[in-house]
């Protein structure tokens, strides 16, 4: 048996942005089970959740002040369980984010050691420290946040006193969790088993490298190893995920761990993949790369290099909530991103971007093992890059002192009708959209996209049939075929073709049947600039 998760096309869903069905200008349960036809439609197997749990919303919902309920914002318990039944009934299945690293400030756990004082066993855990310096005015170390700043916040005592600091890799309101503390992994396996009991087909694992930190806490020093820093890919996480894997594997219906792992070695990375650990981890190093055959040819070959040995499938993922939308990347000068990625306002080509765009898609599409596809990606939606100061919600935005404008350009509701105040995202009279859409997103909105036949969204659903239908039995290889120093191709199997043009016209295979391309042919048998085909051999 083929696991269905090796081959799957899964949508990531930021709930708050995708549909708003109360009318309070944010997306919502209800609004995602309104839409699972035209997710059933779009040809995809599995919907990704981002945080849909009780959260301040201080970073989205990545700080959980509860993980075992929805956050009214969008809805209760009971609709989400209502939702997973329903996405079944459609053949979807269903993928939650679970947030292990840190929680937030307004958990219980951490407002219990907030109130409970220097020394108490509720302090344990977190990462309660004393500060350096004379009077402890220093912080314990030398750790960044992930989101600019110190990663450590003092506490001010109940007597007003100043006490020991925390841990936070993120924001100040998402303390770190002390994965050393056997009640932390107790709670987190009892999670799993929460969701587990009401049909979840797997878990999205956020800062999967990071629970685990280096005994004492050291520095990481002005010339650090980034293969080796005291924060992440500590050897003790492996052990978490062994006992994680132990539960996922004792209930039926072949559940899926996928893991947000961002390292900068395939070694690494790979063992989190071993076969009692994690079935696979988000291709970070296919979505930096640049828009040039060789380097996607160089991702494509090290991905399959890395995987091999512990016989994990790869994926292959575009854009995601915490990037910048590739329409807009690829537009740019310098196609390539990474996440300290400053470049937000670099001026952009859309018509290049679009273009470049589709023939990834077609790319990314056909490559074997799973695919990802962010919300949006299928109607070719480019990153907001003008959203005023004053609206910007990410907490990265605040803490780089406004140099870094933050993610909130790629979380824009998404427009569902060409009409009306919130183009179909929320109902009739509703409030305005947490963030606005642009004016010009009208003519990219799914019921504008919907009867073209060259829109993103037809070529969307063309390759996700096709995919499911010709490429997903053809197994977990491929083979290099060589068409010029600016292509990526490659055939899988005896009867299918890749081929994707990056520079300039090339002739097609005169024995070959395309089966669709990202763009019009400018003339019969020749590729042009930035084009992608499927061939039928």
């Amino acid at each position: 048996m083929t696991h269905w998760w090796r081959h799957a096309a899964i949508y990531q869903i930021y709930v708050r942005s995708f549909a708003d069905g109360n009318g309070d200008g944010t997306g919502d349960l209800a609004g995602v089970r309104s839409r699972l036809p035209y997710l059933r439609e779009l040809g995809v197997d599995a919907l990704w959740f981002n945080p849909w749990y009780t959260s301040p919303m201080a970073d989205g919902g990545y700080d959980v002040a509860d993980y075992r309920d929805i956050d009214p914002l969008f809805g209760s318990l009971a609709e989400a369980e209502q939702l997973i039944t329903e996405a079944h009934g459609h053949g979807l299945r269903v993928l939650v984010d679970l947030v292990p690293n840190h929680c937030s400030d307004q958990h219980a756990w951490f407002r219990a050691a907030l109130a409970a004082g220097p020394g108490a066993p509720e302090r344990e855990r977190f990462w309660f420290v004393p500060g350096r310096g004379g009077s402890g005015e220093l912080p314990p170390n030398d750790w960044v946040s992930y989101f600019g700043g110190s990663a450590w916040t003092r506490v001010t005592e109940a007597d007003g006193s100043a006490g020991p600091w925390y841990l936070h890799m993120f924001a100040p309101e998402q303390p770190d969790l002390n994965w050393e503390h056997p009640e932390v992994r107790a709670e987190f396996e009892d999670i799993l088993r929460f969701w587990l009991d009401r049909g979840v087909d797997g878990f999205r694992i956020d800062v999967a490298h990071g629970l685990a930190k280096k005994p004492g806490l050291p520095d990481v020093g002005p010339d650090p190893d980034v293969t080796d820093l005291p924060y992440q890919d500590c050897d003790e996480v492996h052990d978490i995920y062994r006992s994680w894997r132990k539960i996922l594997d004792s209930y039926d219906g072949d559940r899926t761990f996928v893991g947000e792992v961002w390292l900068p070695a395939a070694e690494q990375t790979a063992r989190y993949l071993r076969p009692d650990e994690l079935h696979s981890a988000f291709n970070f190093d296919f979505l930096c790369c640049p828009w040039d055959a060789a380097a996607l040819r160089g991702v494509v070959d090290s991905t399959f290099a890395g995987h091999a040995p512990v016989g994990a499938p790869p994926t292959w993922v575009l854009s995601n909530h915490d990037t910048i939308r590739h329409v807009t990347r690829y537009g740019r000068e310098d196609t390539s991103f990474d996440m300290g990625d400053k470049r937000l306002l670099d001026p952009s080509d859309p018509v290049l971007g679009r273009r470049r765009a589709r023939a990834a898609a077609l790319l990314t599409l056909s490559l074997p093992g799973g695919v990802y596809v962010y919300q949006g990606d299928e109607l070719g939606l480019p990153e907001v890059q003008d959203l005023p100061d004053a609206l910007i919600q990410d907490p990265t935005f605040e803490r780089s002192g406004g140099v870094d404008r933050g993610r909130d350009g790629c979380r824009i509701p998404l427009p569902w009708q060409s009409g009306g105040p919130s183009l179909g995202f929320s109902p009739p009279g509703a409030k305005a959209p947490w963030l606005p859409q642009p004016a010009d997103w009208a003519e990219l909105s799914a019921s504008a996209q919907e009867a073209d036949p060259d829109s993103f969204l037809t070529l969307y659903r063309a390759a996700l049939a096709l995919r499911r239908e010709r490429l997903t039995s053809l197994g977990e290889t491929l083979t290099w075929v060589d068409a010029g120093r600016d292509t990526v191709c490659f055939d899988r199997g005896d009867a299918f073709r890749c081929l994707v043009n990056l520079g300039d016209p090339v002739a097609l295979p005169p024995d070959a049947r395309v089966l669709m391309a990202s763009a019009e042919l400018d003339e019969p048998g020749v590729l042009p600039r930035d084009t992608a085909v499927w061939l039928e051999r």
